[in-house]
């Protein structure tokens, strides 16, 4: 199963120079980027590990494409994502956030079925990896 977060997610995987290309386009629109990572990609784990601090003064996408290749040595086995963040209203929002790097296996989610009182069914996700210890689910 290909999991599916942020912007580009139902394309085929970004090559390097797409990546470039679309940072360029955020940090000419003025957004700082950051990279983070994670082991544990559910979709309500929105606080992924921060690779380094967010570049706020970089103009030239080569320098981020350096810090995602320094991260792609270290932890190019889990799931790393780009993210890009606006901060002129005084406040951080995400602009833009995709996916550029994936493990080579990804087990995906099971959907749980819990029936409640009345006739009301609720379902939760469980990545089948969340058995696994952390720093051991993509190995």
């Amino acid at each position: 199963m290909r999991v599916t977060q942020g912007a580009f997610a139902f394309l085929p995987d970004l090559t390097d120079e797409q990546i470039t290309r679309q940072v360029q386009f955020c940090l000419d629109n003025g957004w700082a980027v950051n990279i983070e990572f994670t082991d544990d990609p559910h979709p309500r784990n929105v606080y992924w590990e921060m690779w380094g601090h967010p570049m706020f003064d970089i103009a030239d996408a080569a320098g981020v494409m350096m810090e995602l290749t320094a991260c792609r040595k270290t932890y190019g086995h889990i799931y790393i994502r780009v993210s890009a963040f606006d901060s002129t209203h005084g406040w951080e929002s995400v602009k833009l956030s995709f996916i550029v790097n994936r493990p080579a296996d990804e087990p995906g989610f099971r959907l749980k079925r819990q029936e409640c009182e009345g006739r009301n069914i609720r379902y939760t996700t469980e990545s089948y990896s969340g058995d696994r210890p952390e720093g051991g689910r993509y190995i």
